[in-house]
Order: C-alpha cells, then structure tokens, then sequence
C-alpha cells in the first residue's frame, strides 16, 4: 500500500469517536457545504453548455470535483491552521483542535485531488482534469499564502473561484468555448462583493489572525462600501453579455436583469448605513443570485 493511503487511513482510524465522528472530520476538512455549492456551480455549466446529457459525465463531474474541490479546501486549511487557531469561526476546525495531524490532513487532500483529477479524466476529459488541478492549485499555492499580505488576494482567488461553470461547460463540451468564458466572466465578478461581505461581518475576526480582506484598510467604511457597490453593479453587464452574444433570450435578459437590481440593492444600503445588516443581507442575497441567474441563462425564454 502507498505511504499516502497508509497515513491518510492511520489518520482517520487514529479518531477515537464513532464512524458518524469520522465522517464529520472529513466534512470538516473538505468544507463540505462550500464544495456542494461550487458543484451546483459546475452543474450549471454543464447544463448551459446543452450539448447532449450524459450519466457518466455529469456524475464524474459532480464526485470528481467534489472531490477535487474537498482537498483544495482541506490543503487550505492545513496552509492556515496557525492563523484559523486565532479566529473565532475556524478555531473549532479539525486542525487547530488538534482531532488530525496536519500531515495526516495533507495525506487525505492529496488523495481527495488525486481521485478527483483521474475521475474527472476518464469520466469527462482531459481538459477537465487538467484545469481543475489549475484551479486547486491556484487557490492553495497563491489565493491562501496571500491572504496575510494583501487584500489583492481576493482578485487572484477569484480565479479558481470562477473556474466552476467553466469546468461544467468544459466537461459537457470538451473545448473551452466562448460561452464558457461568459460564465467565467461573470462568476469572476460575482465573487467580489460576495467575499466582501463576509470580510465587512468579520473584519475584527480576520484582524486577529493579521487578514485584512476589504479592498481598503480601515476596516469596514464608507470608502468600502461604495467600492463594494461598484463591483456589485459590474455583475449586471456581465450577466447580460450573453445576451448581447445570443446565448439567451430578451425574457432571460429582463429577468436576470432584475436579478441583478435585487442583487446591488443591499450594497447600496450599505453605502449608506454602514450597517452589518446590509452587509448580511448581500451575502444572502450573493447566494441566491448566482443560481437563479444561471437557471434564468440555461431556460433562455
């Protein structure tokens, strides 16, 4: 048996605690609620791209990049233990609670990726495989590291951020078409006031570990806000593009423009209260109109 799979397995059966403990540190590790929302992500992309449904495809898809998508997360955290050890939302994550080693922690990533890359190569395509490692690799080897250094961090994660729809299109089609850039376009601009929302809520949190996210220092501000505001207007022309370039019909642009008024309106009341509650409320509101615009773009009325 490889050294890998040995230490991962010696890992998970070094937990103490039941099966159903065992599963949950996994969860944990793989951030599994944020990996199922980047595979409904891909989802869509696989349904925008309409090129002939297929079980093996959208199912290697959604375990290949679930998979991938778990141990970019898992390897993140191992990355920042030191600084989710100083943060009230992540003091409780398997490693600064010490439940796994992080060498432990990376053996079970690199297995996760790994599973995920040859899934998505042999039940999808190459291409598939190949950017989805791009884009694990991008977020673990330069979104993370940056993270302590600069708020530009948010601009270079937004790149695997904004690889899923694109991954979806891609394992549906197997080149990477016009179309799929639109989709990368607008997941690219959507991600900036969804970020800056969680960094207004938890600018003291993310203080204590020295991460400053919002694209100005001086914690949460007016400045901010509007910069905030200014990115969330930028996802209505990008959501529309398709439009412009046929892929949807007038009843599709009309609707995921009002979307998109529904999306910028709490912004807009950020800018002028200040208040955490609009900043709540956009993030709300960032998960809600990703999904709805990429349904109004795949039914294309």
């Amino acid at each position: 048996m490889h050294p890998v799979i040995r230490l991962a397995i010696a890992s998970l059966s070094a937990e103490k605690d039941s099966l159903a403990a065992r599963i949950k540190l996994l969860s944990e590790l793989g951030k599994l609620r944020l990996a199922l929302l980047v595979i409904l992500s891909a989802a869509m992309g696989f349904f925008i791209a309409d090129a002939g449904f297929s079980w093996s495809s959208l199912l290697g898809l959604l375990f290949g990049g679930l998979l991938v998508t778990g141990g970019a997360n898992a390897l993140n955290q191992v990355l920042e233990r030191s600084s989710d050890a100083l943060m009230e939302r992540t003091r409780h994550r398997p490693l600064p609670e010490m439940r796994i080693t992080p060498l432990g922690a990376w053996a079970i990533a690199f297995l996760m990726i790994a599973g995920g890359f040859l899934l998505l190569f042999f039940f999808c395509n190459s291409l598939t495989a190949f950017l989805s490692l791009l884009s694990a690799m991008l977020y673990t080897a330069a979104y993370t590291p940056l993270k302590k250094f600069t708020p530009i961090a948010v601009f270079v994660g937004a790149i695997p951020g904004a690889m899923p729809p694109l991954l979806g299109w891609v394992a549906a089609r197997g080149h990477i078409g016009f179309e799929a850039l639109l989709l990368f376009v607008l997941q690219f601009f959507w991600q900036f006031p969804h970020f800056w929302a969680i960094a207004w809520r938890l600018h003291d949190d993310y203080a204590r570990a020295g991460i400053y996210l919002l694209p100005l220092r001086g914690g949460p501000s007016r400045q901010n806000a509007w910069i905030v505001l200014l990115y969330t207007l930028l996802t209505v022309p990008a959501a529309l593009l398709p439009y412009v370039f046929g892929f949807y019909g007038l009843g599709s642009a009309v609707l995921i423009a009002l979307l998109g008024v529904a999306y910028a309106w709490p912004a807009w009341r950020l800018t002028q209260t200040l208040d955490d509650r609009y900043a709540l409320r956009l993030l709300y509101a960032s998960f809600l109109y990703l999904p709805s615009m990429q349904l109004a773009w795949w039914a294309n009325f």
